[in-house]
């Protein structure tokens, strides 16, 4: 019995009491449905396999107490398949046991979904942008970018997961000063002369520099004009693709990279993506103009004051962009929108939201803002390119993909975070990484064994796992599918990394007092097969919370 069979049962039982006594001709005034009523593990496990408060909620609508009303339900859960006991709790908690068939059958249920276990349609029909790490791209990625890029992606697993349809998004920073800047200083280092004031420091930048000049030996005989394009077309290509490939080693993929240089283009009619974004806002009675320049009204979606869009020199500010692109996510049918920002990006919270109200959206649903905090690692050494940055790259040679992704899945965004490597490079349980990853590698490794003495599949006998052990750990993945949801739910796949290593704990524990391989000359039994089960049930949600943090599932540690 899953938990979704066991809440539509308490469901239907609620429902015929109210029933009854409607044709006793009692007013009830339950208007209850079938996701109102959810379970809880109970804080200790002696109380059962799950409660419910469903009788203190509806006692009221029904003309009755709520321990009266749990006395009722719990005596009517007892006849329902595969309850062993319901009792009743306080003052109308309902403590219900499922009998060892009904929780152990779980276990198969698992292994026959595979990779699926854990999915749900919980926010089937949402279609999300969600846009993260949009570093400019005018140098390596840096530990900040990594945080988010890790986040970011996780984000984006759990809400497939949950049943959305999400699109990764890149934005980028191709357009504006930063742009010619970058350009300058890589001239500058292919001329051999110093980096220009205000300009990018680093020896990457002349690395850069000497690959600009591999593609176009020529560049320093050019117009001076023409040398700076030249340099920053070419060095803005390279520095992109370096971007990229960093991204898809740390596992992180994007299905849209938007360029910000396209909302500046002009179509046949002259007209760029921010003009008509301009006279789309406008057009929703937002935008109005004063001393040459164009304003929109963003204090009347909350923000601290009104935003220039266009100066009165005719120059289109940042702000112009952001209202282009916003539009622009809109028109390719992503009507919910998620950013993740920076910890210095906190001022554009306000204005990203009423440029959601200026567009016509609702500021509280259409978009969300999700600003992560610092991190820091102890002992991680300044780029020795860049000079003035922890580069993603030296940080994943050192630390490797896995024990990063996991350490910045498992803490909230909002979380300023301090890493240590030491524990990181250890294979010990003090690292959850490696905790976890060995938990994996252990079921696999007694899927092997138990191979090799003729434990197989060929039949499963839920009664038998009546261990004290495998009622924890079957309780703890029937948890799998809701900590999924709720991680989606609340933007927060920190809470799958957790979720997890409380898996492995009881794995482990499990593993010590339940034997899957016989011992000696004892013959292979049904409750040898259906252990196996269990054992492989729980490498596989192992392996599915891992996949929804971008770190690998190892088969042998």
């Amino acid at each position: 019995m899953t938990p979704d069979d066991l809440s539509r049962a308490l469901f239907d039982l609620v429902n015929s009491i109210a029933e009854r006594r409607r044709e006793a001709g009692e007013e009830v005034a339950l208007r209850l449905t079938a996701d109102q009523v959810t379970l809880e593990r109970p804080k200790l496990r002696e109380h059962g396999d799950w409660a419910s408060s469903i009788a203190m909620r509806v006692a009221k609508p029904l003309g009755t107490n709520p321990r009266e009303l749990a006395a009722e339900l719990a005596a009517a859960l007892g006849e329902v398949e595969g309850v062993a006991s319901a009792e009743v709790a306080g003052p109308g908690f309902i403590n219900i046991r499922l009998d060892a068939a009904a929780a152990g059958a779980l276990a198969k249920t698992i292994v026959d979904a595979g990779a699926a276990y854990g999915r749900s349609d919980a926010l089937a029909g949402s279609v999300i942008n969600l846009e993260f790490v949009s570093a400019n791209p005018t140098g390596p990625l840096h530990i900040g970018h990594t945080r988010w890029a890790a986040l970011g992606d996780s984000i984006g697993r759990v809400l497939r997961a949950a049943g959305a349809e999400v699109a990764n998004e890149y934005y980028i920073n191709d357009a504006g000063s930063q742009m010619d800047t970058f350009g300058a200083s890589v001239l500058a280092a292919a001329k051999g002369e110093p980096t220009p004031e205000g300009g990018y420091p680093g020896s990457y930048i002349a690395d850069l520099a000497a690959r600009v000049l591999e593609r176009e030996p020529h560049l320093l005989e050019l117009h001076d004009d023409v040398a700076l394009h030249t340099a920053k077309e070419i060095a803005y290509e390279l520095q992109l693709a370096e971007i990229r490939a960093s991204l898809d080693r740390f596992n992180v993929h994007f299905d849209v990279w938007t360029s910000e240089r396209s909302l500046h283009a002009k179509d046949d009619d002259g007209l760029s993506a921010i003009d008509t974004a301009i006279e789309r806002l406008r057009a929703q009675g937002h935008v109005f103009d004063d001393d040459g320049a164009v304003w929109v009204r963003t204090t009347d979606f909350g923000d601290d004051k009104d935003r220039v869009i266009r100066r009165a020199n005719g120059v289109y500010t940042y702000f112009a962009a952001d209202a282009a692109y916003y539009l622009d996510k809109g028109d390719r049918g992503f009507r919910h929108k998620i950013y993740l920002l920076g910890a210095d990006h906190h001022g554009y919270v306000h204005r990203l939201k009423a440029l959601a109200g200026a567009a016509g959206d609702d500021p509280d649903r259409d978009i969300e803002v999700l600003i992560g905090q610092l991190v820091s690692i102890n002992g991680a050494k300044l780029s020795k390119r860049a000079g003035n940055i922890i580069e993603l790259d030296d940080l994943q040679a050192w630390l490797g993909t896995d024990a990063l992704r996991y350490t910045l899945g498992r803490y909230p965004a909002d979380s300023p975070l301090t890493i240590d490597p030491e524990i990181l490079q250890r294979r010990t349980n003090d690292n959850p990484v490696f905790y976890v990853q060995y938990a994996h590698a252990r079921t696999r490794a007694v899927d092997r064994n138990a191979a090799s003495v003729g434990v197989d599949h060929s039949t499963f006998a839920p009664e038998l796992l009546d261990h004290e052990t495998e009622s924890a750990l079957l309780g703890a993945l029937q948890e799998f599918p809701r900590i999924v949801a709720q991680a989606a739910e609340l933007r927060e796949p920190h809470r799958v990394a957790r979720y997890i290593e409380e898996l492995a704990g009881l794995y482990h524990r499990w593993y010590d007092n339940c034997r899957v391989l016989p011992l000696g000359d004892e013959p292979v039994g049904d409750l040898h097969r259906t252990r196996l089960r269990l054992n492989d049930a729980t490498g596989q949600v192992i392996r599915n919370g891992l996949d929804l943090l971008g770190v690998s599932a190892p088969e042998r540690m």
